[in-house]
């Protein structure tokens, strides 16, 4: 994204973040803006480079020593009172990406908490363990994605 861009982002953010807080405080239900504003977060804090629009597969990509990764992300608004088994947004299974980033956000302000990722191959392998009908349709639940993936940020510092 060019600068002058980046910060109208910024700024749209901005103002979106506490309207959609406030709308699931009221409501409790999501507004629908926490995947956009997981890819922008997760972009902006990891350095990510945000995929076009509607690119199958995968959200950013990553250049690694060994070529380019490309990553799914998914967003999932959390708080202290979060049932156990609050699932993430569909896994597209299959598909043309290296990892799964889930990035966590405060359920009151959309402000990112922590970041996970796992690698594609085993999310795919957690997602035909059983019969589940949520796994067959590509939804893990935030607890199960975490035991195969690796904390990689957290809003409170270092990450072991």
């Amino acid at each position: 994204m060019s600068g002058e861009v980046d910060a109208q982002v910024r700024e749209i953010l901005a103002k979106v973040k506490p309207l959609a807080a406030k709308y699931y405080r009221l409501t409790g239900k999501p507004l629908g803006v926490t995947g956009e504003v997981a890819e922008y977060v997760a972009a902006e804090i990891l350095g990510l480079t945000l995929a076009d629009a509607r690119t199958p597969g995968y959200d950013a990509t990553r250049q690694t020593p060994t070529g380019v990764q490309r990553i799914q992300i998914k967003g999932r608004a959390y708080g202290e009172d979060a049932k156990p088994g609050q699932k993430m947004s569909r896994i597209k299974v299959g598909s043309a990406c290296d990892t799964v980033l889930l990035v966590l956000l405060d359920n009151r302000t959309l402000d990112a908490k922590e970041m996970w990722e796992a690698p594609i191959s085993e999310v795919e392998k957690l997602l035909v363990l059983t019969d589940s009908k949520a796994r067959a349709r590509g939804a893990l639940g935030v607890t199960e994605f975490k035991r195969v993936a690796q904390q990689i940020w957290s809003a409170k510092g270092a990450v072991a």
